[in-house]
């Protein structure tokens, strides 16, 4: 067995112990793929991951950019102390429809609320009406944007919140990311993390069924 293949089953030894899929969670993915969306929603794990640590902050106010088909929105979902409210921002109108179905499906309807258009656009208006700080913000957007998102997301935490980001290692590519613009972005925006003084960041390396990337975790001073 080859270390991809390893990386692969482990990963799914993990999930089987600690981040068994019920029923809302499988069809959500299955309804995601009938419907055309690309598969790339973050792993059972993963999912796992974002709602602990929702639950470690005892997250009442959760921001997400990049709603897809909801599956990592109903894990954070999942994540909410009692009252707690999460706002996600989708570009396409066809990916928001089928995320509000899996998450009607699920019970969580009245616990999001599902901004459509582009995220740059309706961020700033979604951080202004907020009626108090986002306890955790979970990037998972297009990447290009990752820097320009960062300034209106820090408008929007408090002392103690959690910043998530997807997808900042680019199977390695931030090392040498002359010609992606994808990997160029990540790379900026790490190195924002790296260097604000309001914040204290680390990227935690994944590989596995998700194939070789990285979340970058950072909290607010």
């Amino acid at each position: 067995m080859d270390r991809t293949d390893i990386f692969v089953s482990v990963d799914r030894y993990i999930d089987d112990l600690f981040a068994r899929e019920d029923e809302a969670l499988t069809a959500a993915v299955a309804d995601s793929r009938a419907a055309g969306l690309p598969d790339i929603q973050v792993s059972a794990g993963q999912g796992k991951f974002l709602y602990l640590l929702a639950r470690l902050v005892g997250a009442k106010r959760i921001l997400e950019l990049g709603t897809l088909g909801g599956y990592s929105t109903l894990w954070l979902a999942r994540g909410l102390a009692d009252g707690g409210k999460l706002v996600t921002l989708e570009y396409e109108p066809v990916h928001a429809r089928v995320a509000a179905a899996n998450l009607a499906r699920a019970g969580l309807a009245d616990k999001v609320e599902i901004v459509v258009g582009a995220a740059l656009e309706t961020l700033p208006g979604v951080i202004e009406r907020a009626d108090a700080p986002f306890d955790l913000v979970f990037i998972d957007a297009d990447k290009l944007n990752y820097p320009n998102y960062f300034a209106h997301i820090m408008r929007g935490v408090r002392s103690g919140s959690l910043l998530l980001a997807d997808n900042v290692i680019r199977d390695g590519k931030v090392l040498s990311p002359a010609g992606d613009v994808s990997a160029q972005a990540a790379r900026d925006f790490n190195a924002l993390l790296a260097t604000d003084d309001r914040l204290e960041a680390i990227v935690l390396q994944q590989v596995g069924i998700k194939g070789h990337d990285g979340l970058a975790i950072a909290r607010v001073k």
